[in-house]
């Protein structure tokens, strides 16, 4: 199995710098790809939309409508 040559000349410090790098790197692709996976759809906005339209519509008529 081949191994970076230089990885072993490093510092401690350094190798987790590098190491630390890579985490950091990978957590950052993985949220931005599933943020751009995910963000396409927004159902849940649309939904919270249609709900917020006919409660203002149902308040508006129940002001307009007389009590008898």
């Amino acid at each position: 199995m081949s191994r970076v040559p230089g990885f072993r000349s490093l510092t401690t410090k350094s190798k987790n710098a590098v190491v630390a790098g890579g985490l950091t790197s990978f957590i950052f692709g993985v949220y931005f790809y599933t943020m751009r996976a995910v963000g396409g759809t927004d159902e849940l906005q649309v939904a919270i939309d249609k709900f917020e339209h006919l409660k203002h519509r149902d308040e508006q008529e129940a002001t307009l409508t007389p009590k008898a």
